[in-house]
């Protein structure tokens, strides 16, 4: 079974600081190979809380888009999950350079855990057991971030993490079944490196995904109700958009 399923859905410090939404990242599975991406503060609470419950021992891979707090918080802790306490050297931990090193967010005794340490790059590929992946694009950002493609089987799966519009964005992205996309903010401010919604609305009409997942949401985003936002927008541009919950499956 493959599926992809959101810990947490908090974008934006005080979304993430109030845990208004849980900021636990997206847990990805296919064919027995599990991710986790960006492990915010509260992901090892929440995976663990999860019904059917997720093997922490089990993953494969940890995957930092950036080195922010609400992605990374407990990207520590996931290592030593992953390597059952470090006791067992396995694994992978994918990251942007600049998350490693004096102001990164990677403890160095964490970093001797997995077996192997990659470093994400525009245009790189990597595989892990039967999932394979590239850095679809370098976003713009306060750091370091990067875009991604999944290849599980027949399916093709982004995530747009954090990024500020820029053009081409959503050519970037044609070809995917499923796009995950990071929407903070209710109206557009551009100097802070995030989407707004009318901008995800653009992104999603040019790449035409079968069906799009808004996450990360922002305190404006909550204040006019995800539910009632989801429901408007696919009534007025008849696009396949559904907005995520703490919690929520998408079975592929």
């Amino acid at each position: 079974m493959s599926f992809i399923k959101f810990l947490g859905t908090a974008g934006a410090r005080f979304v993430m600081i109030k845990q208004l939404r849980s900021s636990g990242g997206i847990w990805l599975s296919h064919r027995r190979i599990n991710l986790i991406i960006d492990p915010g503060p509260g992901a090892i609470v929440r995976a663990n809380s999860a019904r059917p419950r997720l093997d922490l021992s089990g993953l494969c891979a940890v995957i930092l888009t950036h080195k922010h707090l609400d992605h990374a918080g407990d990207v520590n802790v996931m290592l030593e999950a992953m390597t059952e306490g470090g006791f067992k050297k396995r694994g992978a931990l994918f990251v942007p350079r600049d998350a490693i090193g004096p102001d990164g967010v990677v403890y160095r005794y964490h970093r001797r855990l997995p077996q192997r340490v990659e470093f994400l790059s525009p245009g790189k590929k990597f595989t892990c057991g039967d999932i394979r992946f590239s850095v679809a694009a370098r976003n713009r950002h306060s750091v370091q971030t990067y875009g991604l493609k999944f290849a599980l089987g027949a399916k093709t799966v982004g995530f747009v993490s954090d990024t500020a519009d820029f053009p081409g964005l959503g050519r970037i992205y044609r070809g995917c079944d499923i796009l995950v996309i990071n929407v903070v903010f209710m109206e557009p401010r551009p100097e802070l490196g995030h989407l707004a919604l009318e901008e995800a609305v653009r992104l999603v009409k040019a790449a035409k995904p079968k069906l799009a997942l808004f996450t990360h949401f922002g305190m404006g985003i909550l204040k006019n109700n995800p539910q009632k936002l989801e429901k408007a927008l696919r009534k007025k541009y008849r696009l396949p958009i559904k907005f995520a919950h703490d919690g929520m499956t998408v079975r592929l």
